[in-house]
Formats: structure tokens, C-alpha cells, sequence
């Protein structure tokens, strides 16, 4: 049953921002978390390997009503070293998809309108909209103060492309984003190198050498703070093991999947999503499960063939609790959820309930 969602559709993005959370996110009620801290995340022990992917979190408000909600792995979505503006209204629609969302049914278009339905799958698009520095390292610090046995913050960032940007340059801003990330005191840091929610299909992640180069700048800037990377779905098999291999020593992380973009249309076939770049989306929920599940039992094969150490953390379509045991069954570490956490705040207390 879908409940009222914590981040409001109907709302603008300021909106939510400023009044947000909502449903039972803003009801002030407190879960326990009783037990020990059996479960764990690179070294940090925790009450459960479940949580919150960046995205939905989008400041300190909505990160701590997460956290009171049970919920153990907390992301606070992704920030950039300067401010950047957010994507016209609205920025969620649901979209109606039969079964699973294959690449030629996104390529064909998806209707997309207000009418939310289980089984749930939307499209998101902000564009990765951020504050300056100033305001998300205060925002940040705030919730680190009132984090929980058990429980832990995740930093996500990415770099910001400029025109006239040389790749020295655009690599070092991911870096200069990082360094100030890491001044905020979180312990685990998420680089987004998977973005079609910015309206492109030409994903960092798919460029092995590049993601190569910026992990290891962000590294060399961090040190032992744990980096993970959040990649989209890998169509091509030897491509994706190629990157697995070579961007695998470097990182202690990988998070799979983002979205799966999509031509996203109304009832009258037009673009749905008002404004330049944003005829296509990325979409989430349900139909895309199919793919984060697939990218799991990849990296754990792989995992395994190249004797590697990764955490897979398995992001994509968790709306019910026997999503996540299918993910945890795939050969995730840690499994996150977005979509299906906004319509049910209470699903980290149902999956701990089955959870041994």
C-alpha cells in the first residue's frame, strides 16, 4: 500500500526544501533500534545492511526523519562544490510501465502522469541541483551530531561540467568537491559517476579511463575515507568488465544502479518534463529491478574472479521487503532503496522484522 511519500510530487523542489518532510517522515515518531550491531559497513558496524541511496534525502530535515524511521545506511543527496540550479517543476511523474522497463520500451517513450500505482515506478528529474558549500557542510555536520549506535551518514558528490572546461579541470573540481565533503566529518563518501537524470545517456561511468583518473584524484584527496562509486546499468558485458577490473582496486565501493533513462512523454504524446535537455529521464522503481538485480550478480562474479574486496551495494526497484532478501540473495552487501522508502517510510522496520 502506498503511503503518503516523505518528498511531495506535487510540490516544487523549493517547496519540499523549505516545508519538507512529509507524511510520517515529519511525525516526529522515533523507531528503536534494539539488538546488536551485528551487520557490517566498511568497518563501521551497523543495526541493519539497509538503507536510503542519494536522491530522495535532500537536506539535514529529511535525512534525520530517515534515520528516525529506522532506517541504517542514510545518503544525503548529491552535492556539488558550488551552487547549481534545479530543473523547472515538476520533477517526479509516474510512469506507466507493463513489466519490466526494457531498453526498447524506454527508447519508445513511457507515459508519465500524477497518477501514483503499485506496483510503483516514477521518473525523476532535478538535474542534481545543489547548495554552495556553505550551506550542505553546516546542513551535513548538523545530522552527524545526532546520528545513532548503529546507524551512519553517506556523503554523495559529483563534479560539475563548464563549458570551455578542460578534463584537468573538470577532474579537479571533483576533487575540490570531495576535500570539502570530507571536511563535513562523514566516514563513507559516494561519488556519482551515473547521472541520466541530468538528460544524457553519455555517462561518466561509461568512459573506463576518465572514471579511472577521477577516482584516484578523489582518493589521493581523501585517503582512507571509504569511496564508493554509483554507476547506471552496463548494456555491454566486456565493457563493464574492463571498468570492474581496472577501477576496482581503487575503490571500496560500488553502488548499482542509478536510473534507466527513458523517453518520457504525456497522454498526447508530448515531452512531459517542460524545458531544454529534458526529453528523456532517468526512471526508477519497480520495472528497473530486473537491472540492478543483473549488475549485482555480475560485480559478485567478478568480485570473485579478480580476487577484488569491493562492498556491492544494490540499488533499484526495493519496494517490498522481498526485494531486498532478492537483492541480499544476489550477492548484494547492502541494499538501498529510493523509491520505495518515499511511499513507505516504515519499510526498514518491516524488513528488520524478517530480518536474522
Amino acid at each position: 500500500m502506498l503511503l503518503e511519500p516523505f518528498y511531495d510530487p506535487k510540490k516544487s523542489y523549493e517547496e519540499n526544501f523549505e516545508r519538507g518532510p512529509f507524511g510520517a517522515f515529519a511525525s516526529g515518531e522515533v523507531i528503536e533500534n534494539n539488538g546488536e550491531l551485528k551487520f557490517n559497513f566498511f568497518g563501521f558496524k551497523i543495526n541493519s545492511p539497509f538503507g536510503i541511496p542519494a536522491g530522495p534525502l535532500i537536506n539535514g530535515n529529511f535525512v534525520q526523519a530517515a534515520l528516525d524511521k529506522s532506517f541504517d545506511i542514510v545518503t544525503y543527496k548529491t552535492v556539488r562544490g558550488a551552487k547549481y540550479p534545479c530543473h523547472p517543476f515538476p520533477n517526479v511523474l509516474s510512469v506507466k510501465i507493463d513489466g519490466d522497463l526494457t531498453f526498447e520500451k524506454a527508447q519508445g517513450g513511457l507515459v508519465a502522469d500524477e497518477n501514483y500505482h503499485e506496483p510503483l515506478s516514477i521518473t525523476n528529474s532535478f538535474g542534481v541541483p545543489s547548495f554552495d558549500p556553505e550551506f550542505w557542510q553546516k546542513d551535513i555536520k548538523g545530522v552527524l551530531k545526532n546520528m545513532r549506535a548503529g546507524q551512519i551518514l553517506v556523503g554523495a558528490f559529483q563534479g560539475t561540467k563548464k563549458e570551455g572546461q578542460s578534463v584537468e579541470d573538470y577532474i579537479n573540481n571533483f576533487k575540490e568537491t570531495a576535500k570539502l565533503l570530507k571536511e563535513t566529518g562523514v566516514k563513507v563518501m559516494e561519488v556519482n559517476l551515473s547521472c541520466p537524470n541530468e538528460g544524457t545517456n553519455n555517462l561518466l561511468c561509461y568512459d573506463t579511463a576518465r572514471s579511472v583518473k577521477v577516482a584516484q584524484a578523489i582518493k589521493q584527496e581523501i585517503g582512507s575515507t571509504p569511496l564508493v562509486i554509483k554507476i547506471g546499468y552496463f548494456k555491454d558485458e566486456n565493457l563493464f568488465a574492463d571498468f570492474v577490473e581496472k577501477i576496482g582496486p581503487v575503490v571500496q565501493g560500488i553502488s548499482a544502479i542509478n536510473t534507466i533513462p527513458a523517453k518520457i512523454v504525456d497522454e498526447n504524446g508530448n515531452q512531459a518534463l517542460p524545458g531544454e535537455g529534458r526529453a528523456q529521464s532517468g526512471v526508477c522503481g519497480h520495472a528497473i529491478k530486473w537491472a540492478g538485480l543483473d549488475m549485482v550478480k555480475k560485480l559478485k562474479k567478478l568480485r570473485k574472479k579478480l580476487g577484488y574486496s569491493y562492498t556491492i551495494i544494490g540499488v533499484g526497484g526495493v519496494t517490498v521487503p522481498e526485494d531486498f532478501f532478492e537483492y541480499r540473495d544476489a550477492g548484494a552487501d547492502i541494499v538501498m532503496s529510493a523509491t520505495g522508502a518515499m511511499w513507505n517510510p516504515y519499510l526498514a522496520r518491516e524488513i528488520k522484522e524478517r530480518l536474522r
